[in-house]
């Protein structure tokens, strides 16, 4: 079986874009992840504080780590999008410009 892309693909404009937002997105997440090690380092029995509905805090921390890497997966999948929109309708208006004839006398 042949294996190639579904569609073709070329330059993409928003690549820049897309790299710089996830590696902030990535930072963001390592920073929270580092809290999570860093607690579980210096203060392992903190961990055992019940925190909420008779979860501790090691549960409760897991928890908002999977919650908040779904939460950064839509946001990083919204905003490319609309920056991909953005760019292909700025395409699209300077190719139509560039379409236009020029009026020359």
């Amino acid at each position: 079986m042949l294996h190639e892309p579904a569609s073709p693909s070329g330059k993409d404009p928003a690549a820049a874009y897309k790299s710089r937002l996830g590696v902030q997105m990535f930072a963001f997440y390592t920073v929270f992840y580092a809290g999570f090690v860093a607690i579980n380092l210096l203060s392992p029995t903190t961990m055992a504080t019940i925190i909420v509905a008779g979860l501790n805090l090691a549960t409760v921390y897991g928890l908002a780590l999977i919650v908040l890497a779904l939460v950064q997966a839509l946001i990083y999948n919204r905003k490319c999008s609309r920056k991909e929109q953005e760019l292909a309708r700025l395409e699209a208006s300077k190719s139509d410009v560039d379409a236009t004839p020029s009026s020359e006398s």
